[in-house]
C-alpha cells in the first residue's frame, strides 16, 4: 500500500508546484475593494458614555483597539481589550470578491463566536450578524462605523429583534487615533 501511494503523491506535489509558482506571481487581493476598510487600520483610544458595555452611569468606558493588515495585505486583524482587560476580543476580517462583501469573525474571552458579513456605503461600513438567539428571541445585530475621518469613527453596535427593520442602540463608541 505505502508502494503505491508514494507516486501518486509525487505526481500530486509534481502538478502542485508549477500552480504555486503561478500564484507566486499574482496578488491575490488586489481588487480596489480591499482598501474599503483601512480607514480601520492603526491604534486607537476608545471611550463611550456609562451604562453602555457594563460600565457603571456616570463613568466613561476606555478601551483601546489596534488594526493590521497581515497575510498579504489580504486579512484585517483586530485586537480589542477594555482599559482593565477585563474584556479581550479578536476579529478578522476579509474582502471576498465573489459576494462583494465583506466578511468577519469575531471572538472574545467571553466564549462569543460571531460572524459578520456587509459592506462599504455611503461612508458608512456596515456588517450584520447572522442571526442569532438572545432571551429566546432571534435577533440580528450590526456594526456601523460612521463619521469616518482620518482620526476619528464612531462605532455603533445595535440590536434588531424585528429582522432588521427597526435598530436599538446597545453600544455607541468614540475611536480616536493614537497611531
Amino acid at each position: 500500500m505505502k508502494t503505491m501511494l508514494t507516486p501518486f503523491i509525487l505526481l500530486i506535489f509534481l502538478i502542485s508546484i508549477p500552480l504555486f509558482a503561478q500564484n507566486q506571481g499574482s496578488t491575490p487581493c488586489s481588487d480596489e475593494a480591499v482598501s474599503q476598510f483601512d480607514f480601520w487600520l492603526g491604534k486607537w483610544q476608545l471611550t463611550w458614555q456609562g451604562g453602555q458595555a457594563g460600565t457603571p452611569e456616570g463613568q466613561v468606558g476606555k478601551a483601546t483597539n489596534h488594526l493590521t493588515k497581515i497575510m498579504g495585505g489580504c486579512v484585517i486583524k483586530e485586537n480589542f481589550a477594555t482599559a482593565d482587560g477585563s474584556y479581550l476580543g479578536q476579529s478578522w476580517s476579509v474582502y471576498n470578491p465573489n459576494t462583494k462583501l465583506w466578511q468577519q469573525t469575531w471572538v472574545d474571552n467571553s466564549g462569543s463566536y460571531l460572524l459578520f458579513t456587509g459592506k462599504f456605503e455611503n461612508g458608512m461600513m456596515e456588517l450584520r450578524s447572522t442571526p442569532r438567539t438572545v432571551n429566546g428571541q432571534q435577533v440580528i445585530s450590526r456594526m456601523v462605523f460612521k463619521n469616518i475621518t482620518e482620526n476619528s469613527i464612531d462605532w455603533d453596535w445595535q440590536r434588531s429583534s424585528d429582522e432588521g427593520e427597526t435598530w436599538q442602540d446597545v453600544w455607541n463608541i468614540t475611536y480616536k487615533r493614537v497611531e
